[in-house]
């Protein structure tokens, strides 16, 4: 696989062993900390819960690089690891804790009135589950492209992928969370 030009330059240093190692981790949080914060802060809502977060997450992929198989982009990897750290963050933190957090707000579509009848907590998990139903790469493109607003040209240098396979799988995520968005509805 082609990787981007930071990608191969952090894996050549992590190959190498010793203190490149060390290196390597530094210019990964350099590169793509700033993301990751940004990804789990859209999920938490929290600063200080998305520090404690992205600081399990780069503990995770610094344990984990090894056996990174290198047949996805890093940031395809580590986004995945970070989804899940976050979810399981939250998980934990609501049993500790036995508050609900407050849901991130969705605006509610006027004319479905099955959409109408659902308060912004249950129209957002509706929305993660139909998310986590996609293909990774998918759900992937749709959070790079939907969520944070990125070009398909920023993308695609960060997944090193062609801009039409992006719109391709961006507008495959669209009609599989529409679907299942529906079907939940509707049964």
């Amino acid at each position: 696989m082609h990787f981007p030009k930071e990608d191969q330059t952090i894996l050549d240093l992590f190959d190498q062993g010793g203190n490149s190692v060390d290196q390597a981790f530094n210019l990964l949080v350099k590169t793509y900390g700033p993301i990751l914060y940004t990804q789990i802060r859209r999920i938490t809502r929290n600063h200080e819960q998305t520090n404690d977060v992205l600081q399990d997450v780069l503990i995770k992929v610094y344990q984990n690089l090894s056996t990174f198989k290198r047949n996805s982009s890093l940031y395809t990897w580590m986004y995945r690891i970070t989804y899940n750290e976050t979810i399981n963050f939250l998980e934990k933190e609501n049993r500790r804790t036995g508050v609900d957090l407050d849901p991130p707000m969705l605006e509610i579509l006027a004319g479905n009135q099955a959409l109408d009848t659902l308060d912004s907590e249950k129209i957002w998990s509706l929305l993660q589950s139909a998310i986590q139903s996609l293909p990774e790469k998918q759900a992937l493109v749709f959070q790079l492209r939907y969520f944070e607003e990125m070009p398909y040209s920023k993308i695609s240098a960060k997944l090193s992928t062609s801009e039409g396979a992006l719109k391709a799988n961006f507008h495959h995520a669209k009609q599989k969370i529409q679907d299942f968005i529906l079907n939940t509805l509707n049964q």
